[in-house]
């Protein structure tokens, strides 16, 4: 993992769940209950959650994973990461949370039901073996459910770019204090591959026997779901 990257999300760790909020009128929420559901989780299930940041994708499974179940959340920034185990307590859940690089996972093969990863594969080095990584985690036959930005087309093209590329640098800037976060996160929004162009990915991955994906919002987010092998 770049160490600029993981600085920078250092940075605006203490900002961020507000900032999100703030700058995606809280359709974020929405995406990752759908991801959720997208994932077939169910109750009992072991659920590896990657780049958890805060960790709310995390409890969301917990919620649908129920007692019986269990999630782990991780991050490759420790900053980011201890602001989740409050929000796990204060929603009644218990969720483990660790550090950890989603290149290279410190787990054994086959041990989860589900891996994810939400708004985080785009800033690793190499999505490829992120991917290899989170499917290897998996049983066979396990799900591994990507959410990320895309670039939407047709006509929320220009008024989207015109957001994310001028008001979110500076609105995101203003309240974190960190304008070039908020200048990076769209960028490499934009520049990341979407739709077909991920699962081109995820078929160089090697390790899915069927994918599918769901546009959000127009494009503005994508849900990726690959079968493990």
């Amino acid at each position: 993992m770049s160490e600029k990257v993981r600085n920078m999300f250092a940075d605006i760790a203490d900002d961020y769940d507000r900032v999100n909020t703030i700058l995606s009128f809280g359709i974020h929420h929405i995406w990752r209950d759908r991801a959720v559901s997208l994932s077939g989780a169910k109750l009992g299930d072991r659920v590896l959650d990657c780049a958890t940041g805060t960790g709310d994708l995390a409890l969301e499974f917990k919620e649908v994973v129920g007692d019986e179940g269990y999630v782990l959340g991780t991050d490759f920034c420790a900053e980011m990461i201890e602001h989740a185990p409050a929000k796990a307590k204060e929603n009644n859940l218990v969720v483990d949370f660790e550090v950890a690089d989603a290149m290279d996972l410190p787990y054994e093969d086959d041990i989860f039901d589900i891996s994810s990863i939400a708004f985080g594969i785009r800033n690793v080095d190499d999505p490829v073996q992120a991917l290899k990584e989170m499917s290897r985690v998996v049983v066979s036959g396990g799900k591994v459910v990507v959410l990320e930005f895309g670039q939407p087309k047709g006509l929320l093209k220009y008024p989207y770019e015109l957001y994310s590329q001028y008001i979110m640098p500076t609105l995101g800037g203003w309240i974190s204090g960190n304008r070039e976060a908020y200048t990076y996160l769209p960028r490499t929004s934009a520049e990341f591959p979407a739709g077909n162009d991920f699962v081109a990915l995820m078929e160089k991955a090697g390790s899915f026997s069927s994918h599918s994906f769901e546009k959000l919002t127009g494009g503005i987010a994508y849900i990726y779901v690959g079968t493990v092998k």
